[in-house]
């Protein structure tokens, strides 16, 4: 059973990295990302939230990135936010932790007077977001330099 859902702190990051990095091919990646999670939590520009079991085990979590955008179009507000490392054990999974948890990362983002929210999904977490109100743009393109 899920004990507690708290915010996620410095020291968090390497299990935020493992989160975010679970396949053992990806593993030099965790530390960058480590320490890049625990500098932007300091700096309050990554929220994160934790699930915690009744035995302390950390069971799923959710952050949030605050990305300075500048204003928009029609949103004067110049910041933008994005969801990211949504992650639930499998053990815990449909039991609405990651629901939860990304409802959090929402509110805090309307807190913060932040409009516009996006994120990336796979084909599992589509219904979930999309039940939150997420909705699919076609406009956005990438390019890796």
């Amino acid at each position: 059973m899920c004990r507690v859902i708290r915010p996620a702190r410095p020291a968090d990051a390497p299990l935020i990295a493992l989160h975010r990095y679970p396949a053992g091919a990806d593993a030099a990646d965790r530390p960058v990302y480590a320490a890049w999670v625990a500098e932007a939590l300091e700096r309050g520009v990554y929220l994160g939230f934790l699930a915690v079991a009744d035995g302390g085990e950390v069971v799923a979590g959710a952050g949030l990135i605050l990305l300075e955008w500048g204003p928009t179009r029609g949103d004067p507000q110049p910041y933008r936010a994005r969801v990211v490392n949504v992650w639930t054990h499998p053990d815990f999974r449909r039991r609405g932790l990651a629901r939860e948890l990304v409802t959090r990362c929402l509110q805090a983002a309307r807190e913060r007077g932040i409009s516009r929210v996006s994120l990336g999904t796979s084909e599992m977490g589509r219904a979930l977001y999309e039940g939150l109100g997420f909705q699919a743009s076609g406009t956005e393109l990438t390019l890796r330099l």
